[in-house]
């Protein structure tokens, strides 16, 4: 029991913590590429999980295969062109996740291609294609999921940018509302088995191909 609970801790951590870092990170330097040096400043432009680590994010993580880290401050009056540059700031999260879930897959690939060894070999094999595999998983969940159009997600700040200022401030007052109604959405409806996992399972079939199976295996783990 404690052998199967660490072994998938040592699946999900190390792809899990850097997929949620990568991702904040990616927020708080194009912020300060645009005008906003907050993240910066507080020492959150680093890939050091403990400068970004939630604790009930990472529980979630472990628990029930997705998390999230602390948001990293943005403060759009520091921007050169708030509207417009916090589209790129709220996007770069999760075109950072498909960046990294692309090369997660070309690194599963790479290692199916290895000759198969011994027992020894495959000790070390297995478990390095079950990290990447799951790395393709949450990057491409965290991706779709940040892209729902409900603000203080990702997807609902780039809608915020995009919308003419009367229709932005009208879903901005959403916001304080926002993490209620997504897990009603998730919970309560078929939003997430209607529509994210048909998104999750094209990018996992387009990216992983014939490896695919691999990515739904290390995607059922679960620590508990």
């Amino acid at each position: 029991m404690i052998e199967n609970i660490l072994f998938k801790l040592s699946i999900m951590l190390v792809p899990g913590l850097l997929a949620i870092t990568c991702h904040e990170v990616a927020h708080g330097f194009v912020a300060w590429r645009y005008g906003d040096p907050t993240a910066r400043m507080l020492g959150r432009l680093t890939l050091n999980p403990l400068k970004h680590i939630d604790i009930f994010g990472t529980l979630m993580l472990v628990v029930v295969g997705i998390g999230w880290a602390k948001p990293v401050p943005v403060v759009m009056e520091n921007l050169r062109n708030p509207k417009r540059d916090m589209i790129w700031v709220s996007a770069a999260g999760p075109v950072t996740n498909i960046v990294l879930a692309i090369l997660s897959a070309l690194l599963l690939r790479f290692l199916n291609m290895l000759p198969s060894g011994g027992e020894e070999s495959n000790f070390v094999l297995m478990p390095l294609m079950y990290m990447v595999s799951f790395s393709v998983y949450i990057n491409l969940l965290l991706a779709f999921f940040n892209m729902v159009p409900i603000p203080p997600l990702d997807g609902g700040r780039v809608l915020m940018g995009v919308l003419p200022h009367r229709q932005a401030m009208t879903l901005a007052r959403i916001e304080p509302y926002g993490m209620i109604i997504i897990i009603a959405l998730v919970f309560f409806t078929p939003v997430f088995s209607h529509i994210l996992m048909p998104l999750l399972s094209v990018g996992i079939k387009l990216l992983a191909g014939p490896y695919s199976a691999l990515v739904y295996k290390a995607a059922s783990f679960r620590v508990m």
